[in-house]
């Protein structure tokens, strides 16, 4: 059993490796040895009635293709279901999730629009953020009108789905020939207009795979940039010395984890150790970083705000930057990936890899 992760279990037998991932009544389970997988799944059969259902294709609406240089997760069926579920599948397609103009406010002016569909297209989109990150800033900021939705913010979410019409294919790739190395990413946009809250945008990399990342208003208003900055880097901290202790169990070590933050004063409170009045009222829990600096789990390192990959998650941007900071999160179409790569059975000795990535 995983020390970090208790439904992650590895067996090691004569320099071979099982993995085993349990999601509640589902199971997958990959290794680098055909023998080994065919005996856990006979042990398993044996013991409990189930259906062994084969190579990994399909997995709680995600769709996975393996082959020799990695693996592609992508929901291109899922999405042309909830297009037509509600009534996109003829609109026309947006190259962008957003406008860079966007501006969602109360809209007291406008008109009531039905909520409950309104928090159904919110909440199908969400889902599909598993293997769409690139609308993950656009989604967030939508749901946060759920509680009294206008036509604005229905206009807003339509322009969502017309997003994903325009590249339904694209997913996430995930190379199995890139470097072993972890990194994260933070970065603090500007706060909301209406209750002044500043954006907390993260994301976590292992060699150029794109693990986890997410877009959280903080809980409370922030007195000055550096303090909403300092609390964005402390939030990104955790997600990777998670990751750390999980890939521990793998046999795999880092020492100093880069994340990599384009605000200089918010490097600067961290490595200072000592409490001024620009500092003295951040919370207690927001040092959590500097004490993790300071151990030398982690390494705080400045990023030009041009190459800051989590500005992404943090604003409408316009579609060149878009493309840009899409494709290095690893968000590819299907057509782009060489089919060379896929073609015929898959021969590489880790099947099933996914069962981390998932």
């Amino acid at each position: 059993m995983g020390s970090v992760d208790k439904t992650l279990f590895l067996l090691s037998r004569g320099g071979d490796t099982l993995i085993v991932q349990i999601y509640v009544d589902d199971i997958i389970f990959g290794g680098s040895s055909h023998a080994l997988v065919s005996s856990f799944a006979e042990q398993m059969s044996r013991e409990f009635e189930m259906s062994l259902m084969g190579e990994l294709q399909f997995f709680l609406g995600l769709q996975i293709k393996q082959g020799l240089e990695g693996t592609f997760v992508h929901q291109a069926k899922y999405t042309r279901d909830i297009l037509k579920k509600f009534n996109m599948g003829d609109s026309k397609h947006m190259t962008t999730p957003m406008s860079i103009n966007t501006a969602l406010d109360a809209d007291e002016d406008g008109e009531a629009v039905d909520q409950k569909e309104f928090r159904g297209m919110i909440g199908s989109l969400l889902y599909l953020t598993a293997t769409k990150p690139d609308i993950q800033f656009a989604v967030c900021l939508c749901a946060c009108n759920q509680a009294s939705p206008w036509t604005s913010h229905r206009q807003a979410v339509k322009r969502i789905f017309r997003y994903p019409k325009f590249t339904p294919e694209l997913g996430l790739w995930y190379s199995s020939g890139s470097s072993l190395f972890l990194r994260g990413f933070s970065m603090r946009p500007c706060c909301c207009r209406i209750d002044r809250k500043s954006t907390s945008s993260t994301c976590q990399l292992l060699g150029t795979s794109l693990v986890s990342w997410s877009s959280r208003k903080q809980a409370s208003v922030s007195w000055s940039t550096t303090e909403a900055e300092y609390i964005a880097v402390a939030s990104s901290c955790s997600q990777p010395l998670w990751m750390k202790a999980t890939l521990s169990d793998f046999g795999l070590r880092f020492r100093k984890i880069p994340l990599l933050v384009d605000s200089t004063s918010a490097i600067s409170v961290a490595k200072n150790p000592v409490l001024h009045s620009r500092t003295k009222h951040i919370d207690v829990r927001f040092h959590f970083l500097r004490d993790h600096y300071e151990k030398g789990d982690i390494d705080l390192v400045h990023i030009a705000s041009e190459n800051q990959l989590a500005d992404i998650f943090t604003k409408p941007l316009e579609f060149g930057a878009f493309v840009r900071l899409r494709g290095e999160l690893g968000v590819k179409g299907w057509r782009c990936v060489d089919n060379a790569i896929i073609k015929g059975e898959i021969e590489s000795q880790w099947i099933g890899l996914i069962a981390l990535l998932v």
